[in-house]
């Protein structure tokens, strides 16, 4: 069988813990899970989608495994062991994959340790440069899955959770896995709040994408992952797309040419025309140039009657994890929704009229039937594209 399932999905972000936490970006009230905080820029308070509560110790493992990063991996994996377990069981350790998309790893351990360092206390005894290594959440799922196949990190910046989806599809469709444990996860850290503040990208306030008033993105953290598989499974993987602009360091092309291409070749990988998408999750950041070259894109290839939002708002732009939770977002909006509620597009309804006008999803609009099939989009640094598109299983 050549199709590419979502067996089951494990997710935590500022919405909680659990594919049902993101029940909420179906509602017409606004979820309150992006907040504003001084945890990370002491004296200044930015809105941050932050995970809060107790995550799960990995102090019994080697120190290279601890740190934030892969306690949030975890978190997320702890939600899908279960399913693991019996894969493992009908395939074979040696027939399980793991591809993870990673971009802070343990940065906040490491700035943390030099920090210690610099103040001549010297280096943490809970520290190891391994921590800061983009394939050690890879190792240490392989090590909770007790998967032998191959187990790797892909680190494209905010693209890196949805490539990695598409990763999995390439090693089953290779036949160099039965089962893939796929999607992303990063953490928030002062080092990469205060990185995101120096490139004047990030907003104090709640952010607001598509609005002439959008002022930058609000960070967040978390994790998402998938037991993919060729087995059918309630969410299928119908098709994907990658591309790449090399057009600036941070700033996307701004005609959105890449965009563009990574979306058609996700329409024509997945057998589709444009008209068949019921919705799009954009990747809609609220930054000046994103908004606008996406806008652009979207509109060039689905034309101007998809409703499409951004849920940046509800978790925060999770960076490495976007792609993925983003992914979990369009799971919760395919299985058991039968009246096709669609995720509300959050904004202060301030229309730029530069920006291509796409129809944003509002409180209470559904489809009045089961979503057919969804997009996902997700754009990096460096003109790193790529596209999801989602259909029940």
């Amino acid at each position: 069988m050549n199709e590419i399932h979502l067996n089951a999905v494990g997710v935590i972000s500022a919405l909680g813990e659990g594919v049902n936490s993101l029940g909420g970006v179906l509602d017409a009230v606004m979820p309150q899970s992006v907040r504003p905080t001084d945890r990370y820029t002491p004296g200044r308070a930015l809105h941050l989608g932050c995970v809060n509560g107790a995550l799960p110790s990995l102090a019994h493992l080697e120190v290279q495994f601890e740190g934030r990063v892969n306690a949030l991996a975890a978190a997320a994996f702890a939600q899908i062991r279960l399913q693991v377990e019996a894969a493992r069981e009908r395939f074979g350790p040696e027939r399980i994959a793991v591809v993870l998309g990673v971009s802070t790893a343990g940065l906040g351990e490491g700035h943390q340790a030099a920090q210690s360092w610099q103040a001549g206390r010297g280096w943490p005894s809970r520290y190891h440069y391994a921590q800061q290594e983009m394939g050690t959440t890879s190792r240490l799922l392989a090590l909770l899955a007790g998967a032998q196949g191959p187990a790797y990190g892909i680190s494209t910046a905010c693209s890196s959770g949805a490539k990695a989806l598409a990763a999995a599809a390439r090693l089953l469709k290779a036949d160099l896995a039965d089962v893939v444990i796929a999607g992303g996860v990063d953490a928030l850290c002062s080092f990469t709040v205060e990185g995101f503040s120096a490139l004047e990208s990030v907003s104090a306030k709640r952010c607001n994408p598509m609005s002439r008033n959008r002022e930058g993105i609000n960070i967040g953290e978390g994790a998402a992952l998938f037991l993919v598989s060729r087995e059918p499974g309630p969410v299928r993987l119908a098709g994907w797309g990658e591309t790449s602009d090399a057009h600036h360091m941070s700033a996307p092309h701004p005609e959105g040419a890449g965009a563009a291409q990574a979306m058609q070749q996700a329409l024509a990988r997945a057998g589709i025309a444009a008209h068949r998408i019921d919705y799009v999750n954009l990747h809609g950041t609220a930054t000046r140039q994103n908004d606008a070259m996406e806008s652009r894109a979207v509109q060039s290839v689905l034309g101007t009657n998809v409703p499409v939002s951004s849920t940046k708002p509800l978790t925060g732009h999770a960076l490495a994890a976007a792609g993925a939770i983003e992914a979990a977002i369009c799971w919760a909006t395919l299985v058991g929704n039968p009246q096709g509620r669609l995720p509300v597009h959050w904004w202060d309804s301030a229309a730029d009229p530069e920006l291509s006008q796409v129809p944003l999803v509002g409180p209470g609009h559904a489809l009045g039937r089961e979503p057919a099939y969804l997009m996902s989009n997700s754009f990096a640094f460096g003109g790193s594209n790529a596209c999801l598109v989602f259909s029940g299983g």
